[in-house]
């Protein structure tokens, strides 16, 4: 109804945090995750109803069936990837990490098997990125190339060979679009961000989904604002938890941008069999909060919860599933682990 199509979801390690890894602080990322398209849209077909069978049939119709093995008795599902909805995430996702002084933003993607669907958003994000904010941003391969030329490789062909190690074993049309491609860049990008003034940018690049999955427990450093598609965001956003406590402190948003309209939820769902027994992390729900005041423009409030929740953690002052795995630490409840937050609110000198 409110069509709140980014799912924004932060994450990042709090001091004195129990983690399955050796460099949780690394971990300072925010995914924009569309929220509206994708396989979620929830455009499927029962296996043998009539709708699946038709469907096949069709498909075997116009020549497109032949990869479906067992037409008789097989699920399909519909994953709609529009040009609109991936240019209107990728915008909020830019906008958002240049209004917060970001570093990156990564588009992930499969679009090396998935060519019409996700490679699509990731040709329609970048088609965004540099025709919007051509001024603030510079891609991957276009910072290959200018600081290649920077640092004196003038030669198209010696730059080609940097920038594409099998070059020389190119067909020639492939050869002939990569010398373009440096001759694009260098003509239009050098007169204004030449002289390592590129770095100063804001860089746009890409990452296959299975490949960021790995690169981010191994060079997490390297992510920052993350845009992606629904399935690819909510296995991502998990695995991430995963690495700075868990979902117990896991906040979201469902956000549209556009209107403003906005609903603030932890990402864990309900647990009822520890309802009344006042013993879970709240941390969820209260950075979810905190996620919420900083969407109305309440910035210093934001950030007494951040504050508050990085000292009561390191304090070691945790609810049980923190104190389990924490040395030395003291176990409270859930209630009183939000009087400590309170307590930790100073600003200014003053609680």
């Amino acid at each position: 109804m409110l069509d709140l199509y980014v799912c924004l979801r932060p994450v990042r390690w709090y001091r004195g945090v129990p983690s399955p890894v050796h460099h949780p602080e690394d971990v300072d990322m925010v995914i924009f995750r569309e929220n509206t398209e994708d396989i979620y849209a929830g455009v499927e077909f029962k296996a043998g109803s009539a709708a699946a069978k038709q469907l096949v049939a069709w498909l075997q119709n116009k020549q497109m069936g032949k990869r479906i093995r067992w037409s008789e008795d097989v699920s399909l599902g519909i994953k709609p990837v529009s040009k609109e909805g991936t240019m209107r995430l990728v915008d909020d996702a830019i906008r958002w990490a240049l209004k917060y002084n970001r570093r990156s933003v990564t588009i992930v993607h499969k679009g090396n098997v998935m060519k019409h669907t996700e490679g699509a958003f990731c040709k329609w994000a970048y088609e965004m990125a540099k025709t919007k904010y051509r001024k603030d941003i510079v891609t991957e391969r276009e910072s290959l190339i200018l600081g290649n030329y920077d640092a004196g490789i003038k030669s198209e062909v010696d730059n080609a060979k940097l920038l594409e190690p099998g070059f020389d074993l190119m067909t020639a049309d492939h050869k002939s679009r990569v010398l373009a491609e440096i001759k694009e860049t260098i003509d239009n990008l050098w007169a204004r961000m030449g002289d390592g003034v590129w770095r100063t940018k804001l860089l746009v690049k890409d990452r296959i989904m299975d490949i960021t999955l790995q690169q981010v427990l191994t060079r997490g450093a390297e992510f920052d604002v993350i845009a992606t598609m629904n399935l690819n965001g909510d296995y991502l956003s998990d695995a991430l938890a995963a690495q700075v406590g868990g979902i117990g402190i896991a906040p979201g948003g469902n956000i549209n941008y556009q209107t403003g309209h906005a609903i603030f939820e932890a990402t864990h769902g309900t647990a009822p069999k520890y309802a009344n027994k006042d013993v879970v992390n709240p941390g969820s729900v209260i950075l979810s909060g905190e996620m919420m005041l900083r969407h109305l423009g309440w910035h210093t409030a934001a950030n007494l919860i951040i504050q508050a929740m990085d000292k009561t953690i390191a304090d070691k002052t945790v609810t049980y599933d923190f104190e389990r795995q924490m040395e030395g630490a003291k176990k409270v409840k859930c209630s009183e682990f939000g009087k400590l937050l309170v307590s930790n609110m100073v600003l200014d000198g003053d609680p």
